[in-house]
């Protein structure tokens, strides 16, 4: 069996829908408990926020994850690398959340902050430990499983 040293692209991707899904959920409870706490609930709006945000920031991910391998020449292992990452992601995510719950919600107002601000605090947390369970599954396991399925 050959020893990888780089991320695949599918890795990448994988890794990409992965933390979609959690960022998602966590962007809809947020969307949903930022509104009903400012007396304008709403599921419709959350979802909308959500699913934007899904396929925008899929695309996002990727490409920030591509250029934070280019920088290292490898994987972001320590401690201090990942931390990094996670507070670059967030810089990043977290402008692209205001940008999105500003246009779904028409106004770029308090409430569009209130969001990305919590939403900075939780995903902070769960992009630190999404990249350290990753780092559990070893390089190649993704592309030996695709090869295989392929054969």
């Amino acid at each position: 069996m050959a020893e990888y040293k780089t991320t695949s692209h599918i890795r990448s991707i994988l890794k990409g829908i992965s933390w979609r899904f959690i960022a998602t959920t966590d962007t809809m409870l947020v969307v949903l408990l930022i509104t009903c706490l400012t007396g304008n609930c709403s599921i419709e709006n959350a979802v909308k926020i959500g699913v934007s945000e899904f396929i925008i920031k899929l695309a996002i991910y990727y490409f920030h994850e591509r250029i934070w391998l280019r920088i290292l020449d490898r994987q972001a292992t320590t401690t201090k690398e990942i931390l990094i990452k996670s507070i670059s992601w967030r810089l990043v995510a977290t402008t692209t959340t205001f940008i999105i719950s500003g246009i779904v919600l028409q106004s770029f107002n308090e409430i569009a902050l209130y969001i990305a601000l919590v939403e900075l605090v939780t995903k902070i947390v769960l992009y630190y430990f999404h990249e350290k369970l990753w780092l559990l599954l070893p390089l190649g396991k993704v592309r030996i499983f695709f090869k295989n399925i392929l054969k």
